[in-house]
């Protein structure tokens, strides 16, 4: 498919909130597939619609590089614990900065045939449902930050949301 442009810090779309998926067509199919082809280009974790200029509740997930999720239209149903540690985003280049979120959640969500279903994580899954899903009503990590943004390490040592 095809790598699409990343919108960064700065870009009014990145602070809107997205609508709700109505039905399957072939654009959506082809935008879920350039959102994952993008996340991986990028080296992420995950990608909401709006990162690339889709104003959609749309968010791609793999946090293993071998199992990636597609949640349409998804909703936070439980969470649950805390952990306290460094997110980056690849909205925000080069800078991360210390998020607390919940260690569990669960959400609900439409896949790519639009069925419903529902996911559950911990620890790093828990961390980038939330950070995706924040994007879809358009809130970026850098409004929970505590403390400063600093410049970001390798790849190897942080995870890109």
């Amino acid at each position: 498919m095809a790598i699409r442009k990343i919108r960064e810090i700065g870009d009014s779309v990145l602070n809107k909130p997205c609508k709700e998926v109505t039905e399957m067509t072939p654009r959506i199919k082809t935008l879920i597939q350039d959102m994952l082809d993008t996340m991986y280009d990028a080296y992420g974790v995950g990608l909401a619609a709006p990162q690339v200029g889709i104003l959609k509740r749309i968010v791609v997930i793999d946090t293993t590089g071998e199992d990636p999720m597609v949640l349409i239209n998804p909703k936070i149903i439980e969470m649950s614990g805390e952990q306290t540690g460094s997110e980056g985003c690849l909205s925000v280049p080069g800078k991360s900065g210390t998020v607390t979120r919940p260690n569990y959640v669960k959400a609900t969500a439409l896949n790519e045939n639009m069925e419903a279903i529902e996911v559950e994580g911990t620890e790093l899954l828990a961390r980038a449902i939330c950070h995706e899903l924040d994007h879809l009503d358009g809130v970026l990590y850098v409004e929970k930050v505590e403390g400063e943004l600093v410049s970001a390490g390798s790849y190897e040592d942080e995870e890109e949301l």
